[in-house]
């Protein structure tokens, strides 16, 4: 069975393919303190709540927080008895290109929905990604990964918004009844449910047009599906494009190593 871990800023996720399905996932936050007996402990009991009695054999890794990667390398050697595959590493093989500028650091989870994107839609794609930050990444026509843009994630934005402006309150994310909201809450809905919808909407264009070319757009993140209530802003969902991606790497480091 294979562990796939994907660590973002925010929260990390452990799922478990068994060569067809993902047959458990489960979410905790991305803290780099924790210890490889720590993970132990809190997967095996998720595990055992949920009476998945498995053997792991392999495990992937992608991870944008540097300092988390050494405890799960731990974890994977002291618990499962194997040498993880972390992606963005010399020795981790990619089926996709790169071609980005010498010297450029592209972080890992982009790098997996490139490949996620990739073996599900083919090329010519734009992969939307709503985490704590919303990235846009380009894949050419033949898969490799070409560049593609960073903004300030959602939540983010509100979070900024409220320590910036002592007056404004803390508030969650969601479409507006109107767009001229009649009190401070809806305003600031309005405000950041709009401009999004306005700034996916134009980057994307953008990107078109420097292509000049149709491009299919790919959404995931937590909050792909409230801004797909807008207006047809994506093409298609996929929730889980990290982890599909992460089995797809691994599929191919074991094919060619």
């Amino acid at each position: 069975m294979l562990l796939a871990i994907d660590c973002g800023n925010t929260n990390t996720v452990f799922s478990i393919w068994d060569g067809e399905a993902f047959i458990g996932t489960w979410r905790t936050a991305t803290e780099w303190q924790r210890t490889a007996d720590q993970y132990y402990v809190w997967l095996s009991t998720l595990m055992k709540f949920q009476n998945i009695d498995v053997e792991i054999t392999d495990v992937i890794v992608s991870s944008t927080v540097p300092r988390v990667v050494f405890n799960l390398r731990v974890l994977a050697d002291r618990y499962f008895n194997t040498r993880p595959i972390v992606v963005g590493k010399p020795d981790c093989l990619l089926p996709v290109d790169v071609r980005v500028d010498a010297g450029t650091a592209v972080g890992p989870d982009r790098l997996v929905n490139t490949v996620a994107g990739f073996d599900l839609y083919g090329g010519d794609l734009i992969m939307v990604d709503f985490g704590t930050a919303t990235t846009f990444d380009v894949v050419a026509e033949d898969g490799a990964y070409v560049g593609g843009v960073i903004a300030p994630g959602v939540n983010l934005s509100l979070e900024a918004l409220h320590q910036a402006a002592a007056a404004l309150p803390h508030v969650d994310i969601s479409k507006p009844q109107a767009v001229v909201g009649t009190n401070t809450v809806a305003c600031m809905q309005s405000g950041v449910f709009w401009g999004y919808v306005g700034l996916v909407k134009e980057i994307c264009a953008r990107i078109k047009a420097e292509r000049d070319r149709d491009m299919k757009v790919i959404s995931t993140g937590g909050l792909a599906p409230l801004f797909q209530q807008s207006q047809a802003l994506f093409d298609d969902f996929q929730d889980d494009l990290t982890m599909h991606g992460l089995t797809v790497i691994h599929r191919y480091n074991k094919e060619n190593n």
